[in-house]
């Protein structure tokens, strides 16, 4: 069992994409570093700075909880530019399996944040 982001709009063939828990947990670390940020330096991640002090529109991604709730569609409009900025970014290595693995799920969850922004929908954890 994992998590799943999809669109609200009751269509069972809208894109999604899916992790496990850990998969999840990497792919957000992962961003946030892309961002220049410690996400485990992070309030509700293991750290004390507060979201307040950083300036990313990835912010209401990363500081989401991972097993409820959803993102609104101006929410996912933000955060689609920078999003597929970093998902398009040249790789120091392109053999790195990890990196494209990363690559790849930003990918997806762009189309799915399009998606959103398209119909106006919301972006669903869970």
């Amino acid at each position: 069992m994992g998590l799943m982001l999809y669109p609200e709009d009751g269509d069972e063939d809208s894109p999604d994409v899916s992790w496990s828990w850990t998969g999840f947990s990497m792919f957000r670390t992962w961003l946030a570093r892309a961002e220049g940020l410690a996400l485990d330096e992070m309030r509700g991640f293991g750290g004390q700075r507060p979201w307040t002090e950083v300036s990313t529109t990835l912010a209401p991604l990363l500081d989401h909880p991972d097993d409820h709730g959803h993102l609104t569609p101006a929410e996912c409009a933000a955060i689609l530019p920078r999003l597929g900025e970093i998902a398009e970014q040249p790789r120091k290595d392109p053999a790195d399996p990890v990196t494209e693995r990363r690559v790849a799920d930003a990918q997806e969850l762009v189309a799915v944040l399009r998606h959103c922004v398209d119909r106006e929908v919301s972006l669903v954890f869970g």
